[in-house]
């Protein structure tokens, strides 16, 4: 009786560790989710996409470790856009307010709205933004010495450290949760877009206390001798250092990392670089040869592979999946003068592409690529035609949760490598423009407007008649087939009022010639 007894108590003590160890390989199940993400980073600038100029060795080992993708696109050529769509699976044209905002903008994304952190938080995820922001916040008048709310708490993140904007525009603090860091209250933020405030010298009237020259646009408030967009007074204690924010963020990701976890997460890693103004650390000043753009790019590399590091010291890398990409293609003369034009040298930016941000080319939205998932990922590159947008329903995929249709397409296979048939077409976005890439084609509307954008030189793709391209025999878009190929072309201009609906359905009356 007593051996018995024996045997029962071993029997559910067993039975309790195998509980308990299935309860822990249930948190575990789901892998980590890390979603990096530059800022005008153009699809040429990386040596694993054949940039011979600068070398980014840590980027590249992603590319060499998982799939590196040569038709990913953004779905807008300006960030924001692009930051929505990531982050909600919906067309940024399908919302009218999802343009490049002010930094006074109210919060873009609906409260109620679905979101890729809102739907990993209900699979159990732990959600954390990092980085630029620049999806509005607020209601659309905010008091900066209080919380801002609504913002990225309210749209699924548990945590967020952000800038509100962007780097070259007001207000230059941090926030976390809401809460501007290191304010104090004795020294109020104010904030305005239209008027300065009495006795606030500005880049436009005091050039001389300028220590980086604005080029356009880039006038008003001069912020560590960096001449900004809208006007800022107030707020001494909690001002950024521009030249520590890759350092400063970078230390909030690793401590976000370090800290002890019984779930899994999902890190949006927003990183500010190569966006303008470029204020590379000391340590990385000169190093590309390039100007300060090509010095950032070097930084951002670095981060990364601190960052890869980090997750490896953390025991962290083998269940991780790490996407990467950037918000739109690149640009050089943004609005300051830091040589980026003039220390460009051979090196392309854009690499074999046309165009760059703001346009309509290929330049504008398809960017660099690259999925990596330790022992879980293949190495491979994929020509499987791809957007930022699918990666929502593909990670819903993955982790079985919940979402309603979107203009998210479940991908998953494709973007662990498994598969090459991505979608079949795409709309693509550029300061509400829009045009359709189906298979290996691209198809540009007529647009009234300029043809290029002198300040920032580059093409934007305007033109008073159709424009039809193969992506696969002319990926510089050099030969426009819109007299050759008709049938193709009305096939195209068909499929694209089918998308965008019967707003855009007077372009086919257009004169074909």
């Amino acid at each position: 009786m007593e051996i018995f007894s024996k045997v029962i108590v071993l029997f559910l003590l067993g039975a309790g560790f195998m509980a308990c160890k299935e309860n822990v390989n249930k948190q575990n199940e789901h892998p980590n989710i890390i979603m990096i993400y530059l800022d005008d980073l153009g699809y040429g600038d990386l040596s694993c996409y054949g940039a011979t100029e600068l070398q980014t060795p840590n980027i590249d080992a992603l590319a060499k470790g998982g799939v590196r993708f040569t038709n990913g696109y953004a779905s807008s050529a300006t960030c924001t856009p692009s930051r929505y769509a990531l982050l909600t699976g919906t067309y940024p044209w399908r919302n009218k307010d999802a343009k490049i905002l002010p930094g006074t903008a109210p919060l873009l994304i609906r409260t109620d709205q679905e979101t890729l952190p809102k739907m990993l938080k209900n699979v159990g995820y732990q959600t954390a933004v990092i980085g630029k922001w620049h999806l509005g916040l607020g209601t659309g008048k905010v008091n900066w010495n209080q919380r801002v709310s609504p913002g990225p708490n309210e749209v699924g993140f548990d945590h967020a450290y952000i800038m509100a904007a962007t780097q070259d525009r007001v207000p230059t603090v941090y926030l976390e949760n809401g809460l501007v860091d290191g304010l104090d209250e004795s020294d109020p933020i104010e904030v305005d877009y239209s008027n300065n405030f009495k006795g606030q010298p500005t880049g436009k009237d005091n050039p001389e206390l300028c220590e980086m020259m604005w080029h356009h646009g880039h006038n008003s408030s001069i912020i560590n001798g960096i001449p900004r967009i809208g006007y800022m007074k107030g707020g001494e204690s909690a001002r950024w250092n521009d030249t520590d924010m890759a350092d400063h963020f970078l230390n909030k990701v690793k401590a976000f990392l370090q800290e002890p976890k019984d779930k899994p997460f999902f890190l949006y890693y927003a990183m500010q670089q190569p966006h303008v103004p470029r204020t590379p650390h000391p340590r990385f000043v000169g190093k590309s040869g390039k100007g300060p753009r090509g010095d950032v790019i070097l930084e951002a590399d670095w981060c990364i592979g601190e960052l890869m590091k980090t997750l490896e010291e953390n025991k962290l890398l083998e269940n991780t999946l790490i996407i990467f990409s950037s918000d739109n293609g690149p640009v050089l003369n943004d609005g300051y003068c830091d040589s980026a034009v003039e220390k460009l040298g051979m090196h392309k930016p854009a690499g074999p592409l046309r165009g760059g941000k703001y346009s309509l080319y290929e330049a504008g939205a398809r960017v660099p690529f690259i999925t990596f998932w330790k022992n879980t990922i293949k190495p491979a590159v994929s020509d499987a035609l791809i957007c930022q947008m699918d990666i929502m329903a593909s990670v819903a995929n993955l982790v079985d949760g919940k979402m309603t249709p979107t203009d998210s397409q479940e991908l998953l296979e494709v973007l662990l490598g498994k598969s090459k048939q991505g979608r079949e077409s795409l709309i693509i976005e550029a300061t509400s423009r829009t045009a359709l890439r189906y298979g290996d084609y691209m198809l540009i509307p007529p647009y009234e407007g300029d043809s290029v954008n002198e300040l920032v030189n580059i093409e934007l793709g305007n033109a008073s008649n159709y424009q039809l391209y193969n992506l696969r025999m002319d990926i510089g878009q050099h030969e426009n087939l819109a007299n050759e190929e008709p049938e193709m072309l009305k096939e195209l201009i068909d499929k694209f009022i089918e998308v965008r609906g019967e707003d855009y359905a007077e372009i086919s009356k257009l004169d074909l010639k």
